[in-house]
């Protein structure tokens, strides 16, 4: 099965059932449909092929789905781009994936169309929406045409510029898909996760990792055509955009909302839709727990699930005790196998500290340092076995031979999670501590090095050093440590400005400390636990 035949199903069998709520537009499944379809062949017609990467750097929007399904069905792979990465981060995914066309806002023109023009393999641009004041196409150092002007000189290294709407309206005739010429095994998605080393690995993700994973989640949240999702979460983050491909394949209707800056409008938009799902990370809930829900009719809402990062227990019982009715369902995952395991409602009260066991179609170890299974209570790596396993990292052999080698379960390599855990004697997981020091904030992952490397980018900053520290609404607050270049001067203000100008808003440390020294190793190491203890 392959992914976009989740919707082409659901459009054939309930077409004029609503697919998608984005502000004051509705799609139904027809028009999802058609629509992806019409924006499939313009793919093909600029010559996006079978394995091609499409790079989609949209917030959540009608676009973003019309586009990650015209991709699927044009056999090529999508890669879905945080709408707030900045241009350094945004060329390295293209330069290193090779994408071959990508859809953005027209307002982001100005902003990274000179790296837009230095994307070795970029072709083909397209624009949604209207372009902003002062970001008109064309304009000096843009690097940009203006959108419709056709393909540039050859030789000329700028890629064609052409808007979405004039290209759904030139192939308005093609409303069935594209012929099929993939199969489940090539890539379906290519999924950047920050790591260890700060360099974003490419999750290469198959179609069969993709369908399975969906299945899965539908079997253990017992979703229904009659269920709606409101999801706040990002389709960059693998969390939100599985929301949109699982409601694709059970028929029910996926509400986008920006984010959840304002939880007001997002609860009261749930109340009018009469939304039954809301997937949040344990940052939101924090948020939901500073309100007066008794003020919301939230009746309509059956379950409530958590990732991202671990639910803290007193969260999952406050929540619990102000939404009875409503089942809390805590959740682990990575990018590199989508979801691992559930903790089934009835279980919360009695293990809320648990993540849960395996989800269906999977099988999870714990491993000492040898790979050899441990015991109850004994803390070990988790291991990971299933069709759900990512395929590996795109063009990084080695990272891929780390993470998925020879395990306790099989014959074939599993997946190494690098994360720590232990079981209890029924086989419920509680998740202990990472191996590496990566940081997740907000539910998302922020890797320490990617933070200091920015850092140390300013030219007054000689040495960076970042740690998470625990935070009661973020998981973990990113706290960033710098000693300054001899005889300069720079406040902690002038740094986080700087950091914001170049990393994605949730990656922005919460503080920064600028200190005459760091502490260190004998070995010359900074001591990063050194400084996690003076905060915590």
């Amino acid at each position: 099965m392959l992914v976009e035949s989740f919707l082409e199903q659901t459009a054939a069998a309930t077409p004029d059932k609503t697919a998608l709520v984005c502000g004051h537009e509705r799609l139904s499944y027809a028009e999802l449909e058609t629509r992806s379809n019409r924006l499939a062949h313009a793919l093909a017609a600029k010559g996006v092929r079978r394995g091609d990467r499409v790079a989609i750097y949209l917030g959540n929007s009608v676009e973003a789905v019309v586009s990650l399904f015209a991709t699927l069905k044009a056999g090529a792979v999508f890669m879905m781009v945080n709408p707030t990465a900045k241009a350094e981060k945004l060329a390295y995914m293209l330069n290193n994936s090779r994408a071959r066309a990508i859809v953005l806002p027209a307002r982001k023109r100005a902003a990274v169309g000179q790296t837009l023009a230095e994307a070795t393999h970029l072709q083909t641009v397209i624009t949604t929406g209207k372009a902003g004041s002062g970001d008109t196409a064309g304009q000096a150092g843009s690097g940009t045409p203006a959108a419709g002007s056709g393909t540039p000189a050859a030789g000329s290294g700028i890629p064609e510029w052409a808007m979405m709407e004039e290209l759904l309206a030139r192939h308005a005739s093609d409303t069935s898909p594209p012929p099929k010429k993939h199969i489940d095994l090539d890539l379906a998605g290519l999924l950047y996760t920050s790591g260890s080393t700060g360099t974003p690995k490419g999750v290469m993700a198959t179609h069969r990792n993709m369908v399975s994973a969906s299945l899965s989640i539908i079997s253990y949240l017992e979703n229904t055509p009659d269920d709606l999702i409101l999801n706040v979460l990002p389709l960059s983050f693998g969390y939100g955009l599985y929301h949109v491909l699982m409601a694709a394949r059970f028929g029910g209707t996926v509400v986008l909302e920006p984010s959840f800056a304002y939880p007001h409008a997002v609860l009261a938009r749930l109340i009018d839709e009469r939304a039954t799902g809301l997937p949040l990370v344990p940052t939101m809930v924090s948020m939901l727990l500073q309100m007066d829900l008794a003020k919301y009719n939230l009746s309509c809402l059956r379950y409530i699930t958590t990732a991202g990062a671990a639910l803290p227990a007193k969260h999952a019982e406050r929540l619990r005790g102000l939404l009875p009715r409503v089942k809390i369902i805590p959740m682990y995952g990575q990018t590199e196998c989508a979801r691992v395991t559930y903790l089934a409602p009835e279980q919360l009260d009695r293990r809320p500290t648990s993540v849960g066991r395996g989800m269906p179609n999977q099988e999870t170890a714990i491993v000492d340092e040898q790979g050899s299974r441990v015991g109850p209570g004994a803390v070990g790596e988790l291991v990971v076995r299933g069709s759900h396993v990512m395929k590996g990292y795109w063009e990084m052999p080695e990272a891929t031979r780390e993470k998925l080698r020879p395990g306790p379960i099989g014959d074939e390599p599993v997946l190494f999670t690098g994360d720590l855990f232990r079981a209890d004697e029924e086989g419920y997981l509680y998740f202990v501590g990472r191996k590496d020091d990566i940081i997740k904030s907000r539910g998302e992952k922020v890797s320490p090095k990617e933070v200091e490397d920015v850092l140390c980018r300013h030219p007054d900053v000689a040495e960076a050093a970042v740690v998470g520290v625990p935070d009661k609404l973020l998981g973990e607050a990113i706290a960033a440590f710098v000693t300054l270049k001899p005889g300069v001067k720079v406040t902690e203000r002038e740094l986080l400005r700087h950091c914001a100008d170049h990393l994605e808003d949730f990656m922005v440390p919460q503080t920064i400390e600028i200190r005459d020294s760091l502490p260190r190793t004998d070995n010359g190491k900074i001591q990063k636990r050194a400084l996690q203890g003076v905060l915590s």
